[in-house]
């Protein structure tokens, strides 16, 4: 009889459930835990995954390539102190899922909206990383009502002051991105150690500013996180740049953004930065050098980047 009941008690206990793959980079971090929550929205037919924590005045995060909206969380603690942050994966990328018909910056830019309006958020505050800056000038530009402030954060802004050719001759990435059917021939079977070896080149010391090192400054879990969205989405990762054309023509036809603006960029890097957003934006409060950091600002010089963030937000 023992036997018996505890076999019963051991087929009505629960298996453990399993972790699935957006929530398993989070799963085990108290911070992340105590604070936000994985969420995901249907709008224009198209699935999109973001993070949200935090209260107060909103503040939507928009990464490039090649991250996801992970590429945000070493500030967003900082940021949940005073803000309700919404971090997303842009459409087809990260845990977003569905094909956007176009990867220009201004498509994707209204698929934000959709989804913010989804949300509810009004007046929120956008901010944008590489090629994520470029949807987040596009959104502040289309939809100045719904846009408190802009923050514009290290990428050259195509359009008037720098065409799509010109544009692909900034970096050896941009020319091979741009190709059709090319880099994923090259890179898909090794998506992982594509993007283990790029991360350095555009680092603080890396030889995009003249190093020679090729330490990361992404940990090993960043680097297969990072692998594991691109490798189900690196077409769709690579069409961010095939669409130069377009941005460039997209920015040149865009109405000024009004909101207060502020670039940050790596060291030594912000006035020629803000010199390709000022024909676009006419009320940037300030372009910061971000010391110590190449692009990846976020995760070389956090807390510069979140209490200048912050300043700027509350200001």
């Amino acid at each position: 009889m023992i036997a018996l009941l505890l076999m019963i008690t051991a087929c009505s206990t629960p298996p453990p459930a399993e972790t699935e793959p957006h929530t398993a980079i989070t799963q085990n971090d108290p911070v992340f835990q105590k604070t936000f929550r994985h969420e995901f929205a249907d709008v224009d037919g198209l699935r999109m995954h973001y993070v949200k924590g935090g209260s107060g005045s909103p503040v939507v995060l928009v990464h490039g390539w090649p991250q996801t909206w992970y590429g945000w969380w070493p500030i967003m603690p900082a940021l949940a102190e005073r803000h309700t942050v919404y971090a997303l994966d842009l459409p087809g990328l990260g845990d977003s899922t569905g094909t956007p018909k176009s990867y220009d910056k201004a498509a994707l830019a209204r698929h934000v909206h959709a989804l913010t309006s989804e949300l509810g958020l009004q007046n929120a505050s956008i901010v944008g990383h590489d090629l994520g800056a470029a949807v987040a000038f596009q959104y502040a530009s289309q939809f100045p009502q719904d846009t408190a402030r802009l923050g514009y954060l290290d990428l050259p802004l195509p359009g008037p002051a720098i065409d799509a050719r010109t544009y692909r001759g900034l970096s050896w990435h941009i020319a091979f991105h741009s190709q059709p059917r090319v880099p994923e021939a090259v890179v898909q079977n090794d998506v992982r150690d594509y993007l283990e070896l790029f991360y350095p080149q555009v680092s603080y010391q890396g030889s995009a500013f003249g190093g020679t090192s090729t330490k990361s400054p992404f940990a090993d879990d960043e680097i297969d996180e990072y692998a594991r969205t691109y490798g189900k989405t690196l077409k769709n990762g690579f069409e961010l740049y095939r669409a130069l054309d377009q941005d460039v023509r997209d920015t040149e036809a865009a109405r000024p953004v009004q909101a207060p603006t502020l670039v940050m960029a790596a060291e030594g890097q912000a006035e020629a930065i803000k010199g390709t957003v000022a024909p676009r934006a006419t009320n940037v409060v300030g372009a910061l050098d971000v010391p110590k950091a190449g692009h990846w600002l976020v995760e070389e010089n956090p807390e510069f980047v979140a209490a200048e963030l912050l300043r700027f937000l509350s200001s």
